[in-house]
């Protein structure tokens, strides 16, 4: 039986005595009954595009002014198929939110054109309780000014999904007249914290949640950004030209020269996770013609940032061919922007939200990206890495504590899996953002703290030469749903999934494009077994 057949019990008695009789078809799309304090702002039936036909709702509730000065609010999209599924999906956005996406519910795969609305599911997508671009004043800082608000840092942190699931819910159960039979959430990146933060903040919330390449320990990992860009600078002080294509070409074909044989088949692709770090020596990278600060710089990077006695202050990060993907060198070394000076994501964007997000009291910093490089030059990582853990008057709440799942450093997740809950969750292994080994780890915690048998409500799939998302030398298309609804809503636990190497992936080796590989639940490795080596059935996850 459903556990969300009295969604609307979530709301207050006095919510439904201000319930609106249904509104009036603005068009041919009626409006659902409407709790107190949510505002519909449009109703609209968008060209279907190839979907299905629905009615799309933009709404807002908990409207206020801040301690900032600044006005606040949370804003949604609520989309309602016509032909609808019985199912519903919380569309968990990534980044610093801000913005109200779509609400498609994109699962996270080189199959692009897939998503949870063209499955039928109604599917709510919200800014998380800020709007990004209403700080006009701070250049390329100002979509990270929010966190000078200690309400919209919980809000974005883990108060907005808390404050709008069961509103969602509620209205999509009036829409139809009838219970939802099944809540997904799906995400990936800081989307995938969120998912992972629900779970341990909402346990009874979701059936089921697809969680892609999460961001759960963020403030932590934007530690490294200082570190990235130092390392960097060290080798140019234009970080952008301290590292070119061709020598992370280089990189590439070290890690794949030490480990690409593990499993059996040599490839392109490195699906030994854990033997490739027992495998690779990074020094390696000398002969491979790197320069000795160049490699002084990487062996930095991947090692993590350390605090004054060289603790770990977030993690260290897998050696991986697809460092030399074009998404790897986005996030870490160049971009395309221009507007960014072509400076990487972590230089201007990751910058603002560890100064004015993730550090308390956060700090105000200028919007070019030569200030905000500047800002990661000058942050002292052994001294001020406290900062994500401080409190301060007017912010009562850390930025570890908003943001990271309670009980991330030792997780049991033990009511989330008494409520009957599934996670899928899967993770780049060549991800530049979010380390897969610090996922690695907390699922093997999560393992030994539920007696060796986290497998029967949360399973973990590493993607080799996977970036950041759907992206690099990688199999990256796949249906990850699929197996996570069975599981949820016929109790079929997934074994081995099947992706496929895109055959327009230019960055994978043309030999792949096209060709099927096996992603196995940690910690096995799919091992070529013998035959045609384009097709999943080669391989078995041992």
């Amino acid at each position: 039986m459903t556990r969300h057949a009295a969604a609307l019990g979530a709301l207050t008695a006095a919510a439904f005595a201000a319930f609106a009789a249904p509104a009036a078809a603005r068009g041919d799309c009626a409006a659902p009954l409407v709790p107190a304090g949510v505002a519909v702002l449009e109703e609209t039936r968008p060209d279907p595009k190839g979907g299905p036909r629905h009615c799309r709702i933009l709404a807002r509730m908990n409207e206020r002014i801040g301690q900032d000065g600044r006005p606040y609010a949370l804003s949604f999209e609520l989309r309602l198929p016509d032909d609808w599924n019985g199912r519903f999906v919380h569309q968990f956005n990534g980044g610093n939110d801000g913005a109200v996406k779509p609400a498609f519910a994109g699962l996270m795969s080189g199959l692009r054109a897939d998503n949870a609305l063209g499955r039928r599911y109604a599917v709510v997508s919200s800014d998380a309780g800020h709007d990004g671009k209403a700080v006009t004043d701070a250049g390329l800082a100002g979509g990270a000014r929010f966190g000078f608000d200690a309400q919209a840092r919980r809000d974005y942190g883990y108060g907005a999904v808390a404050a709008l699931n069961p509103v969602a819910e509620a209205m999509v159960e009036a829409f139809y007249g009838r219970p939802i039979a099944y809540s997904y959430g799906i995400g990936g990146s800081n989307g995938g914290r969120h998912a992972m933060v629900a779970a341990a903040r909402m346990p009874g919330a979701f059936d089921g949640l697809l969680i892609g390449y999460p961001g759960f320990n963020l403030p932590r990992a934007a530690l490294q950004h200082a570190l990235d860009v130092q390392a960097a600078h060290r080798v140019n002080p234009d970080i952008r030209a301290a590292f070119s294509p061709e020598d992370m070409g280089k990189v590439a074909g070290a890690v794949l020269a030490a480990c690409d044989g593990l499993d059996g088949l040599e490839d392109g692709l490195v699906a030994d996770l854990a033997g490739c770090q027992a495998a690779f020596d990074p020094d390696a990278l000398l002969d491979a013609g790197l320069s000795a600060a160049q490699t002084g710089a990487l062996k930095a990077m991947h090692a993590g940032p350390r605090g004054p006695n060289g603790e770990q202050l977030y993690s260290d990060w897998a050696w991986e061919p697809g460092i030399a993907g074009a998404n790897w060198r986005f996030w870490k070394l160049e971009s395309t922007v221009p507007p960014w000076e072509k400076m990487p994501i972590i230089a201007v964007m990751g910058a603002a939200s560890l100064a004015q997000i993730f550090t308390t009291p956060p700090t105000a910093v200028g919007g070019t990206p030569a200030e905000l490089q500047d800002y990661l030059l000058g942050f002292d990582i052994a001294a001020e890495a406290g900062k994500i853990d401080a409190t301060a008057e007017g912010f009562p709440e850390s930025a570890m504590e908003f943001m990271t799942p309670p009980g991330a450093d030792d997780p049991v997740l033990a009511e989330f899996r008494k409520a009957g809950g599934r996670m899928l969750i899967f993770h780049g292994s060549a991800d530049p953002v979010f380390s897969v080994l610090d996922t690695v780890r907390w699922y093997e915690r999560l393992d030994a703290n539920n007696d060796g048998a986290a497998a029967e409500f949360a399973r973990f799939y590493p993607a080799p030469g996977m970036n950041h998302g759907p992206k690099g030398p990688t199999a990256e298309e796949y249906d990850l749903l699929t197996p996570l609804v069975n599981w949820v809503e016929k109790g079929r636990a997934p074994g081995p999934l099947v992706a496929k190497v895109g055959a327009g992936n230019e960055e994978a080796p043309k030999a792949l494009r096209g060709a099927e590989r096996l992603l196995c639940p940690w910690p096995a490795v799919a091992r070529y077994k013998g035959g045609d080596p384009a097709a999943a059935a080669s391989f078995a996850c041992e």
